[in-house]
């Protein structure tokens, strides 16, 4: 494997996406922050702080998920469709690093967009003077660009053999239901219906337990709020781990396909 290779791919990924996407995206994002933090105080009745808090992170969450799955999806599958991957792979160029460094570049791309809208979100904190807890923030900015990485890796893997469209509602699907598997688990042990528990058992297992990297709601309340450390870096490895089972999944397939 051949670090230089997997750089150069990645680096042609951070650059097209840059230019065509992200910089419209946070300039999205300092809009729909600067409404909200206008409007807030006249439908709000002395809460506006608490929402504006919760919307900043919800917000940045939402745009961050739409790049990871809709980038990510088409990174593949659209060198496939338009047989750029016939030119590629007729270079000494490895599957495995054409996918990696594919992932790499989507990576790059979801930090500096991560960071650049925890940046805003904190500067309006300031500038409006809400009370807030920087470190909770931050830790919960970097579980939110966890949560995007496994997401991209799921976008990925599932664009490999898919059409775009597909793959999309895909991604999306395991992201709603990965949210909320615990819940789902939970609510099978109420009911008597031996099928539905076998279905939420299987989903729990098979899909990633997103709720274990989101700590928004969490994080508003300061780091008290926070799990313990110990809980952190466990749901740290989790996140990494899975991702990079999704990434063998993705290389695997990719490997065996014929173009």
């Amino acid at each position: 494997m051949n670090l230089g290779r997997i750089s150069v791919i990645a680096m042609n990924v951070f650059k097209e996406v840059i230019r065509d996407r992200i910089l419209l995206i946070i300039g999205f994002y300092i809009l729909i922050l600067a409404a909200a933090i206008g409007l807030l105080p006249e439908i709000s009745a002395s809460t506006e702080n608490k929402i504006f808090l919760d919307f900043g992170l919800a917000a940045a969450n939402v745009l961050g998920l739409v790049v990871a799955v809709f980038i990510g999806t088409g990174l593949v599958h659209k060198e496939i469709e338009k047989r750029t991957i016939l030119v590629l792979m007729a270079k000494p160029i490895a599957r495995s690093e054409f996918i990696i460094g594919k992932y790499s570049g989507l990576l790059a791309v979801l930090a500096v967009l991560m960071a650049a809208m925890t940046g805003i979100y904190l500067g309006f904190l300031q500038f409006d003077k809400i009370d807030h807890s920087t470190t909770s923030i931050l830790i919960a900015a970097f579980f939110q660009f966890l949560q995007l990485s496994l997401i991209a890796a799921v976008a990925i893997s599932l664009g490999v053999f898919t059409s775009s469209l597909l793959a999309t509602a895909l991604t999306f699907f395991v992201y709603l239901t990965g949210n909320i598997t615990q819940d789902l688990l939970q609510f099978a042990r109420l009911g008597q219906n031996p099928g539905i528990h076998r279905l939420t058992q299987a989903l729990y297992l098979i899909l990633p337990d997103l709720s274990r990297l989101d700590l928004k709601n969490d994080a508003i309340y300061g780091l008290e709020a926070l799990p313990n450390s110990m809980t952190l870096v466990g749901h740290t490895v989790y996140g990494l781990v899975y991702s990079l089972m999704l990434l063998a999944i993705a290389i695997f397939i990719f490997s065996q396909r014929e173009f």
